[in-house]
């Protein structure tokens, strides 16, 4: 089941523009909001699209403890994947989920402790494996006799057409469904550990826009999705099948916000993740078949008019991660007709933006922007602020603001 695309008029953006500017009046910027009408619609987009198979939110893709909070107690949510122990545990602490997915393996000797002297967090938290090298260093930092902690493996789900080529993330080197059992059976054959789950992330499904780009590339982008799920279908099921013959499994976790159609069609899931589909970053704009409303956006001042077609605003250099590119920058929003000079970008202290609608910008006005991945712009701002038809209805933490730094 797939939720239509949208796509905002010029009527609307002058109108969330002139609600949005309304609902921070008297705020200094720089400053960041969720429209929380938006919110909402993205939420009710992604479980539709999930057409009932539960929705394990991504906190990476969030990290705001209100909106987490909001979500999950949405019908056709359950459960967070986080992606560190460090925030799972203080998750846990603020009560905001006591099923807890944490979705990269751990090295880090102060936050297993923590994890072993908890019981409860036991119960609640699920650590990721894809060797036996991370069990081993889980005993020597807990000693033999520490707590069962429940474990769950994680599955090299990225495509590989031809020896030699790798499509997708790189991150564990569990490929094979015979590789996935003997890892679940030396998990299983050890004390301290109980297997649950079994993780796969399609980054080259979920993570790659099939409407991007000239039309010859937008088409081999989609050629390459189907045929990574059509492989990923098969050999996912088939290790799934191979764990289950150890030990069985409480959870199967698969996708991404990109890829929910493709991730539910498999059936050997029992769970799909998804996140940035809550905030409508940037880096989803390229997607043919779902485009979620731009949710959580920031606003800069303008404070200087070098030319009448320029104007520049303070601060901005809010660069997303990944590999160097202009996908990886903020993009100006609204009023529309901005876009960022090519030998500035966003800069550190300044950020210039011209087009047809910078020379009507005044010293003073505000300027909205959207960033490129969904929860990174949670590190730049220590709150959000809530707005809705143009009023600001409450103020709200993010995990900077909650004093919480997880790396």
């Amino acid at each position: 089941m797939v939720s239509p695309v949208h796509q905002r008029t010029p009527r609307d953006e002058d109108r969330a523009r002139h609600e949005y500017d309304r609902a921070t009046e008297g705020l200094d910027a720089p400053l960041a909001i969720v429209d929380i009408d938006a919110f909402d619609a993205n939420l009710a987009d992604l479980v539709l699209r999930a057409n009932g198979t539960p929705i394990r939110l991504a906190s990476k893709s969030v990290r705001c403890r209100f909106l987490l909070e909001r979500a999950l107690a949405a019908p056709g949510t359950a459960g967070v994947l986080a992606y560190s122990l460090a925030e799972a545990l203080w998750l846990h602490q603020q009560g905001v989920s006591r099923d807890i997915v944490v979705a990269y393996p751990t090295v880090d000797a102060g936050t297993l402790r923590a994890l072993a002297a908890d019981a409860g967090a036991c119960e609640a938290i699920t650590i990721m494996v894809d060797a036996a090298d991370h069990l081993d260093l889980i005993d020597r930092v807990l000693g033999p006799d520490h707590p069962t902690l429940r474990v769950c493996l994680e599955l090299d789900v990225s495509w590989r057409p031809v020896p030699g080529i790798h499509i997708g993330p790189r991150r564990s080197p569990i490929h094979t469904p015979e590789q996935a059992a003997a890892l679940a059976r030396h998990v299983t054959g050890r004390d301290g550990f109980e297997l649950v789950g079994l993780m796969g992330y399609e980054g080259q499904i979920a993570g790659v826009g099939d409407a991007a780009g000239n039309p010859v590339s937008a088409l081999a982008v989609r050629l390459m999705r189907h045929r990574s799920a059509a492989e990923l279908a098969e050999r996912r099921a088939a290790a799934v099948r191979a764990v289950r013959e150890v030990t069985d499994l409480e959870f199967v976790n698969g996708g991404g916000t990109g890829s929910i159609e493709t991730t539910i069609a498999d059936t050997s899931v029992t769970e799909v993740a998804a996140g940035s589909g809550l905030i409508g970053p940037t880096l989803f704009d390229g997607y043919r078949d779902f485009r979620p409303r731009p949710a959580v956006l920031f606003a800069l001042p303008v404070v200087r008019k070098p030319t009448p077609g320029i104007a520049t605003l303070f601060s901005g250099g809010y660069v997303a991660s990944g590999a160097p590119s202009r996908s990886r920058l903020p993009r100006p929003y609204l009023p529309a007709g901005l876009r960022l000079l090519d030998m500035e970008g966003a800069g550190e202290v300044q950020t210039p933006v011209t087009g047809a609608a910078a020379g009507d910008l005044a010293i003073g006005d505000k300027v909205w922007l959207r960033h490129a991945k969904a929860g990174e712009l949670a590190e730049r701002v220590d709150v959000y602020h809530v707005v809705s038809g143009g009023q600001r209805e409450k103020t709200v933490l993010t995990y900077r603001g909650d004093g919480k730094d997880f790396g």
